[in-house]
C-alpha cells in the first residue's frame, strides 16, 4: 500500500525562508511564527499519515455505495471524519465569530495540501463544505449566519454546491431548475443536478445544499439564476432539526477516480429553499467562492501528484533493474536500484520540480486572498483573479501527468490496482474537469482576465517580473541559473500577449485557439518566478551559516532544472500561439 509523509519542512520553507510570511504586514500573520506554523503543520501531517492516508485505498476499492437513498461511505470514513472535526481542522480559517479559529488562509492551504495528499476524496467533504460556508458568510443574512455557519463550520452539517444539470454544464444560462416563491418568503425548488460531490452521505446529520435555480422575473440566460439553501432537514427556529425536505439523492456516480466520494444525482421536488443573497443575483454570489475553490482544485492537482511522486521515489531506490552505464553502483546486488538510469532522474526530476513550484505558487495565491481578505488590498485581489485560472488550469494538467509520470517508474507494476499508482492517476484526472473545465480555465483568461480593469492586473504581473530580476541582477549565480531564464520566459509571455492584442479583436478564433498554450506559458512563467525566489532563498540561506546545507543545495539545484529544462517550453508555446488559428480551424466539421 502506498505510503505519505507530510513534506513540512519543505512547507516552513516557502513560508518563511520565501514568503516571510511574518513581515508582510498582513493582519494575523505576525502570529505565523515557524514554531507555531511548525506544530500546526507536524500535528496536521500526523493525522494525514496516521488517519487518512490509510483509509485512501479503502475508499478506492470499497467506494461509497446507496440503499434506498442512503449512502453509506466506507469502512472508517465516519471515524476519520470525527478525528478532523474533534481536532478543530474544519474550523482552521473560519470566523471565531461562529466558531471558528480565524487563522490565516495561506495556513489552512498548507494543511489541505496534506489532507488532499493523504485521502482526496475524503478531503472533498469538508472541502466543499468550506465553500458553501464562505458564500453564506459573505452573502447571508445575519439569521442564516446564525443558523448555519457554527454547525457548517465544526462539519457537524456538511455543504454542497449544485450547478450543473444533465444538459447544461458550464452554459449555466440553459439552467431548467425553478424556484417558486412563497408566502412565507421561502422559495419551493424543482429541478435536477448532477455530479454533486458530497450530494449525499453518513458523515453528518444534516447537509446545507446552495442550489441555482431560476426565479420569475428574472429574464433569460445567466442573469435571471439566484442562489438558495436548501437544507436536507428544515432547521426549526430554536436550532434543532425539523422535516426532511424534499431533496433525495437519486443515484451516486460511477466514477473513474475518487471513488470516496460520494458523486450524486440530487433531485429537488418542490423542495423549500430560502434565498441567499440578492434575487437575480446568484452568479455573483457563487463567484464569491470561485478563486478559493479553483485554487483548492489546483492544490487537488499537485497535492495527488506529491503523493505518487513520494512513492515512485520510494520504488526507485529499492526496484533493482539493469546496471548503471559508467559502471555498477550495487556491485554486490544483481542488478543496480533503478534510480541510477537518467531517464528515470529525468522523470523524477520532472516530478520534483513542478511540484515545489506549484506549492509555492499555490501558497503564494493563498497569501495573496490573505491580503485582499484581510487588508482590502485590490491590487492583490486583482492579480488573484488574474492567475487563478492559469493554477487551476496549469496545476491539474500537470499534476495529473506528474501522477502518471510517477506511475510510469513502476513499470508494469504501476498498471497493476495493489500498487496504488494507478488510483492516484485516476483521482488527479477529475481536477482537469470539473470545477470548470481547463479548456474554460483558458477561455476566462484569454476572453476576461487579461483585458480586466484595462489590462493593469496582467501589467502588474509584468511589472513584477521585471523588478524581481533587476533587483536581483547584481547576484551572478542567481542570474546565470535563475534570471536570465525567467526573463527570456516573460518575453515570451509578453510577446504572446500582445499578439492576442493585435489579432483579437479582428479574428477573435486567432486569440481563442491559441488559449490553451498560453495558460501553459503562463503557467511556466508564473513557476519560474517562484523558484527565481525559491533560489535566492535558499543561496540567502547557504551564505547565512544554515546548518541543513544538503535541503539547500538539492533546492538550488532541482530549481536550476526547471528553468533549465522546463522553462523554455515557452518558446513552444509561442510558436504555437503564433501559428493562429487557421490551422486549428482548417477542417469543416464534416471532415473530422
Amino acid at each position: 500500500m502506498p505510503s505519505y509523509t507530510a513534506p513540512t519542512k519543505d512547507m516552513q520553507f516557502v513560508l518563511h525562508d520565501v514568503l516571510k510570511v511574518t513581515e508582510t504586514g498582513v493582519p494575523g500573520y505576525d502570529e505565523l511564527e515557524r514554531d507555531f506554523t511548525e506544530a500546526v503543520l507536524d500535528a496536521a501531517g500526523k493525522v494525514s499519515t496516521e488517519v487518512l492516508a490509510p483509509l485512501n485505498a479503502v475508499g478506492d476499492r470499497v467506494g461509497c455505495v446507496m440503499e434506498n437513498g442512503v449512502v453509506r461511505t466506507p469502512e472508517g470514513f465516519k471515524a476519520a471524519f470525527a478525528a478532523m472535526k474533534d481536532g478543530g481542522w474544519t474550523a482552521l480559517d473560519c470566523d471565531p465569530e461562529y466558531g471558528g479559529q480565524g487563522m490565516p488562509y495561506v495556513l489552512a492551504t498548507a494543511v489541505g495540501e496534506m489532507f488532499v495528499s493523504a485521502n482526496m476524496a475524503f478531503n472533498m467533504y469538508q472541502g466543499l463544505t468550506h465553500g458553501a460556508y464562505s458564500a453564506i458568510h459573505v452573502h447571508g443574512t445575519a439569521e442564516q449566519k446564525q443558523t448555519y455557519l457554527p454547525k457548517m463550520i465544526s462539519c457537524d452539517w456538511t455543504g454542497t454546491m449544485n450547478l450543473t444539470e444533465p444538459h447544461c454544464g458550464t452554459d449555466l444560462g440553459l439552467m431548467r431548475t425553478k424556484a417558486e416563491p412563497q408566502e412565507d418568503g421561502s422559495y419551493k425548488i424543482t429541478g435536477q443536478k448532477i455530479f454533486i460531490s458530497a450530494g449525499e452521505h453518513d458523515l453528518a446529520e444534516n447537509i446545507i445544499h446552495l442550489v441555482l435555480a431560476k426565479a420569475p422575473g428574472g429574464g433569460e440566460g445567466t442573469k435571471g439564476i439566484s442562489l438558495f439553501i436548501v437544507p436536507k432537514f428544515i432547521v426549526n427556529a430554536d436550532g434543532s432539526l425539523g422535516a426532511r425536505n424534499a431533496v433525495s439523492c437519486g443515484k451516486i456516480e460511477e466514477k473513474m477516480g475518487i471513488h470516496g466520494n460520494a458523486t450524486c444525482v440530487m433531485n429537488y421536488d418542490g423542495a423549500t429553499g430560502w434565498l441567499l443573497g440578492d434575487l437575480h443575483k446568484g452568479m455573483r454570489a457563487m463567484f464569491t467562492m470561485m478563486n478559493e475553490a479553483r485554487l483548492g482544485v489546483g492544490l487537488q492537482g499537485y497535492a495527488v501528484g506529491e503523493a505518487a511522486y513520494q512513492n515512485a521515489v520510494i520504488y526507485a531506490k529499492d526496484r533493482l533493474q539493469g546496471r548503471a552505464v559508467t559502471g555498477a553502483e550495487n556491485p554486490s546486488g544483481p542488478a543496480d536500484p533503478l534510480i541510477v538510469h537518467p531517464d528515470i532522474r529525468r522523470t523524477l526530476m520532472d516530478q520534483k520540480s513542478f511540484l515545489e513550484g506549484a506549492r509555492t505558487f499555490t501558497f503564494w495565491a493563498a497569501h495573496l486572498i490573505d491580503r485582499s481578505r484581510r487588508s482590502g488590498d485590490a491590487a492583490a485581489e486583482g492579480m488573484v483573479s488574474l492567475i487563478i485560472p492559469v493554477l487551476k488550469g496549469f496545476l491539474t494538467d500537470k499534476g495529473f501527468e506528474t501522477a502518471v509520470t510517477a506511475q510510469q517508474v513502476y513499470g508494469g507494476h504501476g498498471y497493476i490496482e495493489e500498487w496504488g499508482m494507478s488510483q492516484f492517476a485516476r483521482d488527479a484526472r477529475i481536477a482537469m474537469i470539473y470545477e470548470g473545465a481547463n479548456g474554460i480555465q483558458a477561455l476566462d483568461l484569454v476572453g476576461r482576465k487579461l483585458a480586466q480593469d484595462g489590462g493593469k492586473h496582467v501589467m502588474a504581473f509584468f511589472e513584477m517580473v521585471k523588478t524581481f530580476i533587476k533587483e536581483n541582477e547584481a547576484d551572478a549565480a542567481l542570474k546565470e541559473g535563475f534570471l536570465d531564464p525567467l526573463k527570456a520566459a516573460s518575453k515570451d509571455l509578453q510577446t504572446a500577449a500582445m499578439f492576442f492584442m493585435q489579432n483579437g479583436m479582428k479574428n477573435p478564433n486567432a486569440a481563442l485557439a491559441g488559449s490553451y498554450d498560453f495558460m501553459h506559458l503562463f503557467g511556466h512563467v508564473c513557476l519560474g518566478l517562484m523558484w527565481a525566489r525559491m533560489g535566492k532563498a535558499a543561496m540567502a540561506a547557504l551564505a547565512e551559516g544554515a546548518s541543513d546545507t544538503a535541503f539547500y543545495e538539492t533546492k538550488i539545484a532541482t530549481g536550476r532544472y526547471y528553468m533549465a529544462r522546463q522553462l523554455p517550453m515557452t518558446a513552444t508555446h509561442l510558436a504555437r500561439i503564433q501559428s493562429g488559428a487557421d490551422p486549428v480551424m482548417a477542417l469543416p466539421a464534416e471532415a473530422f
